[in-house]
């Protein structure tokens, strides 16, 4: 089946898994659009990392409208008709919420969201990018942005065991689970190649993606 019928794409992970370059490589591969998360303009998010009870809610929010508003402009500008790939999928947004709010800003949380969630059209793929919590504890270091410096390998332990919860339920579209261990699609053309084939080879909803290095 031909990658032309992909219009919608979102690429999926944990912190460190690689969904940024990923989306950027897809697009500039596939001749499409960008729709990438903008964490650089988040004031709360180097906060969150020092003192995360107390700005937890604060970030989380942030994040939530920063989406819905990108989402919304995207809708309006009808870009779909163009290929576009997005690191982030709206739906898994309370997967973080409840990993790091209390239980009373959880359900605030909870309130804001099924209020504000925009209706946007179902991807026509996700693509789930997964790691060992140690390969993405090194990919953090190694991109070396100071506000994750103090982030533990036990919370992305935690987020990388999220992540697969949620997508172990996830049926709203197709889902390509990519284990990320061996692959390098930023330095490696001959990897994004062989995502590409295994992509234009889905038939089922939920697939499979395991190379040996």
């Amino acid at each position: 089946m031909p990658l032309s019928r992909f219009r919608h794409i979102v690429i999926e992970g944990p912190i460190g898994a690689g969904k940024t370059s990923l989306a950027q490589r897809l697009a500039e591969r596939l001749d499409g659009e960008t729709l990438l998360e903008r964490p650089e303009l988040n004031p709360f998010l180097p906060k969150f990392y020092q003192e995360p009870e107390r700005y937890a809610l604060q970030n989380q929010l942030f994040f939530l409208f920063q989406r819905i508003q990108q989402l919304r402009e995207l809708k309006q500008m009808d870009l779909f008709g163009r290929l576009t790939v997005a690191d982030f999928l709206i739906d898994k947004d309370p997967l973080f919420a409840r990993l790091t709010l209390s239980a009373d800003e959880l359900h605030l949380y909870r309130q804001i969201y099924e209020a504000l969630k925009p209706q946007t059209p179902r991807p026509d793929l996700v693509i789930y990018l997964q790691a060992q919590p140690e390969t993405l504890i090194q990919r953090v270091r190694k991109r070396g942005r100071d506000y994750e410096a103090n982030m533990s390998e036990e919370y992305l332990a935690a987020l990388a065991d999220s992540y697969n919860r949620f997508f172990y339920h996830y049926d709203e579209a197709p889902v390509l689970v990519v284990n990320s261990e061996p692959l390098n699609f930023v330095e490696r053309e001959g990897d994004l190649e062989l995502l590409l084939e295994r992509i234009s080879a889905m038939r089922g909803g939920r697939e499979f993606f395991n190379v040996s290095e």
